[in-house]
């Protein structure tokens, strides 16, 4: 963690059950890792502190809102400012990242059909030139992700 201790096989199967199901409870949880409630609430608040886990969310089905196409938009060469602007008024994007190599931005869009995707787009073409692919169909969505093997301590040194 940044405070300078590792994670350990606890923090690590707690980070694995929140990032596969948000909404466990502190005592559901507690059982799945095998830790008291109170041992894991304070896990959890301190991989919180350490900014480890950063927040929760819903992750929403984009068609079941009415946005039928989603698709990458990448940016070349574009003014910083007006681009942070254009994605701060443009709420179609969904993930936008600032990029090295070719491009400066990927945009990840979602927009009801073909016209919007078309009238969203333009937007950016006025700032610079742009390139998109319409995403057929996701494949992986959201990746549990665990700290590197060697960061992680082994229990036996840190069981509560």
């Amino acid at each position: 963690m940044p405070n300078g201790s590792a994670l350990d096989a606890f923090d690590t199967r707690i980070l694995a059950e929140l990032q596969a199901d948000a909404r466990l409870s502190l005592a559901e949880l507690g059982r799945r890792v095998h830790l008291s409630q109170p041992a894991v609430a304070e896990r959890v608040r301190k991989l919180e502190a350490a900014g480890v886990i950063t927040g929760y969310r819903a992750t929403v089905n984009l068609a079941a809102l009415g946005y039928g196409i989603r698709a990458l938009v990448r940016v070349g060469r574009a003014d910083y400012a007006r681009m942070v602007r254009l994605i701060a008024q443009t709420p179609e994007i969904v993930n936008a990242w600032n990029i090295t190599g070719e491009d400066s931005w990927t945009l990840e869009i979602a927009v009801v059909d073909v016209a919007h995707l078309d009238a969203v787009v333009s937007q950016m073409c006025l700032l610079a030139e742009t390139s998109t692919s319409i995403i057929l169909k996701t494949l992986r969505q959201h990746q549990v992700m665990l700290p590197r093997v060697k960061e992680v301590k082994d229990v036996k040194e840190t069981a509560p």
